[in-house]
């Protein structure tokens, strides 16, 4: 643990004779003002990483100019190319363990499989750890709610893992939109090549052996006991309903992050979908899932359309027969009555099309009136943990947008069927059966509570 001693600064206004009084501020140390929550600007953030073997690694990584102190992982293997990277950092297998023993911790990065998301979270910031959560923020809409009111109620610093948040692009996307470029947007097409793990499958049947170096009960966490089975992990988990949240809960929190912020959204009124089959394992090989939004802040009511699993919506007249529909992987289009405006997946790139009109554009665009981050999106955490301003994904953001991601796959579970949502009080007004879905039931030993 660092010294803290060398960050002590004078803590009054102090006055020189009968000169002027000079104003000095203090920082005082971490163990002076009593616990986390008030780390100083100049103290360096004592930080854990949760689920370190795939994106956490690189979350961790991005934070390396603070303390690392701790690293857990149920999988040894997978994590040990991390773990070898922080000799320093005390090695964990299981995270209540490591939050309960080793007191020092101050912030929790969080990038295990999305149905762990959530109770890791929340166990962190019940002790007052602040905390940085890869998306999607959670796996359930009862879950996203929970841990956006966790956030309030502990005080604590948040950011949802969706790194485009912090880029240029979806701000001058913000920008554009709301100083009138393309009108008023009354639709938004928005795909990805998502799936790239299989989906459409049933259980395997087979039992091989759990491998020695993981720990497959923690890794099965709140989920339903079943056997261990090579389908699941690495990386694949996120075609099981169990594990994960599809292609929709992989790429919607960055795809749709641009909708979102620039058309002001928050609950949707309705949702609807359609897919090849669905089972009760995975998610189905390609759906369509639309969402209606009502009027808000002087904007029309807006059809937000998703697509994945190789579906696209129409090609838009404006667009040059020359240009191809894709710009990336992911993308989307904002169908203005002015004009269309096309991004990447993380709100790269924004254009207006057809292209003469960007052209034209780039003469005389809008000013920048959104604050550009420097640093990062963990670095713009590290600032908030460190009493800045909130990171700009953080949970009274983030948390209401997870929820609509994640109300998309609860429509695949009643295909063909417009689901009428009840934002405020978290329920379908509609459809009993659906409501089910909203929040699910834990394993014992692993419910969420506040």
């Amino acid at each position: 643990m660092a010294d803290r001693s060398k960050n002590k600064r004078i803590t009054r206004r102090g006055f020189m004779g009968g000169a002027a009084a000079a104003a000095a501020f203090t920082i005082v140390p971490r163990h002076v003002l009593g616990g986390a929550g008030n780390t100083a600007a100049s103290e360096k953030l004592n930080i854990a990483g949760v689920g370190v073997g795939g994106m956490g690694g690189s979350n961790v990584r991005a934070c390396r100019g603070e303390n690392i102190v701790a690293l857990c992982d149920v999988d040894e293997r997978h994590a040990s190319r991390v773990f070898d990277r922080y000799p320093k950092a005390k090695k964990w297998t299981d995270f209540r363990k490591m939050l309960d023993e080793q007191k020092e911790i101050d912030a929790v990065i969080v990038a295990t499989p999305d149905h762990t998301h959530a109770i890791i979270a929340l166990e962190a910031m019940k002790r007052g750890k602040h905390v940085y959560v890869q998306k999607p923020l959670t796996r359930t809409v009862g879950e996203a709610r929970m841990l956006t009111e966790a956030a309030r109620k502990y005080k604590v610093a948040t950011q949802m893992g969706n790194q485009g948040h912090s880029g240029g692009g979806v701000r001058d996307i913000c920008e554009w939109i709301w100083a009138g470029v393309i009108g008023d947007v009354k639709e938004v097409h928005a795909w990805t090549n998502r799936p790239v793990w299989p989906q459409g499958i049933g259980r395997p049947s087979d039992t091989p052996e759990v491998p020695k170096t993981l720990n497959w009960d923690l890794w099965v966490g709140p989920s339903p006991m079943r056997p261990y089975h090579p389908a699941y992990l690495p990386f694949k988990w996120r075609g099981w309903w169990d594990f994960g949240c599809g292609a929709l809960g992989d790429m919607a929190c960055h795809v749709l992050d641009p909708v979102i912020w620039a058309l002001k959204l928050r609950y949707p009124t309705s949702v609807w979908a359609c897919a090849t089959e669905v089972n009760k394992e995975t998610f189905p090989h390609a759906s369509i899932v639309r969402f209606e939004f009502p009027a808000r802040e002087g904007m029309p009511a807006v059809k937000v359309n998703w697509y994945d699993g190789g579906m696209k919506p129409p090609r838009p007249a404006e667009l040059d027969d020359r240009r191809p529909l894709n710009q990336a992987n992911s993308n989307v289009l904002f169908m203005g009555t002015k004009g269309v405006l096309r991004c990447g997946e993380y709100g790269d790139s924004p254009q207006l099309i057809p292209y003469s009109r960007m052209r034209e554009f780039s003469k005389n665009r809008p000013p920048k009136t959104l604050k550009r981050i420097r640093g990062g999106h963990e670095g713009n955490w590290i600032e908030a943990c460190k009493g800045g301003e909130p990171a700009t994904s953080n949970f009274d953001y983030s948390g209401p947008f997870t929820e609509m991601v994640v109300m998309g796959n609860l429509a695949l579970k009643r295909l063909g069927k417009k689901l009428l949502w009840d934002g405020e009080n978290m329920k379908f007004t509609n459809d009993d059966e659906a409501n089910q879905y909203v929040s699910l039931p834990a394993r014992k030993g692993w419910e969420l509570q506040m």
